[in-house]
């Protein structure tokens, strides 16, 4: 009899470590997916930063180079496809094309000396600039929570427990474009 109650009570001690085990693997798992979330919101608010602030910099060189509708319909075509995302991958992609409109605003401007010299145009490409830093650190620290995230939900046995409580992977990460890895031609 004092032999099965020492076996029950080893049983329930047992489970009850084998349940507050898995209860703290699951909240740091919740506590990193959440991170992933709050890192997102971070970038996010800098690509409408830099969505908010393009109207202007557009207005501003259309003043000189009323002509290039073509480039200014695509930034506005970027600029809705990034309002109407609503997934990371889906706001990632619509980042890319406004990068490559915005790219081929900017290179309309150096065609335009007395643009290049305006002091709205300039104040503006500064705070442009910043934005784009800014959009940089966020995007390397959002990928840096979303790898940890994933390295979390893959370790023993954090694995055991994303599995049974449903967390899977996010490859939603920033990459580089295709083009941004080869060396600019520079002609004198």
């Amino acid at each position: 009899m004092k032999a099965a109650l020492i076996a029950i009570g080893a049983i329930v001690l047992l489970a009850l470590i084998g349940v507050s085990k898995y209860y703290g693997v699951r909240n740091e798992l919740v506590t990193a997916r959440e991170a992933v979330n709050s890192q997102w919101s971070d970038v996010d608010v800098a690509l409408q930063r830099r969505a908010d602030l393009i109207p202007n910099l557009v207005n501003t060189v259309k003043g000189f180079a009323a002509h290039e509708t073509e480039v200014y319909k695509s930034i506005a075509d970027a600029r809705a496809a990034l309002g109407g995302a609503r997934t990371p991958q889906d706001k990632i992609a619509a980042n890319d094309q406004l990068s490559g409109a915005l790219s081929r605003l900017l290179v309309i401007a150096e065609n335009y000396p007395q643009l290049k010299s305006n002091e709205n145009f300039l104040r503006l490409q500064d705070e442009l600039a910043g934005t784009e830093n800014r959009i940089a650190v966020e995007r390397r620290k959002y990928n840096e929570t979303l790898e940890h995230y994933n390295l979390e939900i893959q370790k023993f046995p954090a694995n055991i427990v994303a599995g049974i409580a449903g967390f899977t992977r996010n490859d939603a990460y920033f990459k580089t474009e295709p083009g941004a890895r080869e060396v600019p031609k520079v002609q004198f």
